[in-house]
């Protein structure tokens, strides 16, 4: 699983001219999941996510998490994040999960990260065109693949 995780003032998905989903102050998670990646990835990204450090305290430090500050989260799948660009130019999208397994764990995750900061979290649509709108706070932009958790 790969995610890249944006400090946001305000985000939002809009599918078909309607807006889906949005948030203030928070987290914007863009997801990828591979043919690999199972529930222990979930669980790992979770609890990495929600105790992520990268709010400021009362000092200007990036110290608090998300639940610290009380922030909303939006999850939105993303495929492409599972991109191979070893060979050529046109990147291999072979390591996506297909939607049997991709959209079950896409879910699981939006339903663990919601226990985890205990506030419902906004998301996307599995599959659709989708119009991410962000104002990335700092910017403060976090990668994580969790089969690389050194």
């Amino acid at each position: 699983m790969r995610a890249v995780i944006q400090r946001v003032s305000s985000a939002s998905v809009t599918i078909d001219g309607a807006v889906k989903s949005a948030i203030g102050q928070g987290l914007l998670i863009l997801l990828g999941i591979g043919h690999e990646d199972g529930p222990e990835d979930i669980d790992w990204l979770v609890k990495k996510v929600a105790g992520l450090r990268i709010f400021d305290d009362n000092s200007g430090v990036m110290n608090l998490s998300v639940i610290d500050v009380g922030a909303e989260a939006l999850v939105v799948s993303q495929f492409t994040l599972m991109a191979s660009t070893k060979k050529g130019n046109r990147p291999s999208y072979i390591g996506a999960a297909g939607h049997e397994l991709a959209i079950p764990l896409y879910e699981r995750f939006c339903a663990a990260l919601t226990d985890a900061i205990g506030r419902p979290v906004g998301t996307g649509e599995f599959g659709a065109d989708m119009k991410v709108a962000l104002v990335n706070d700092g910017p403060v932009t976090i990668c994580i693949d969790t089969k690389r958790k050194e």
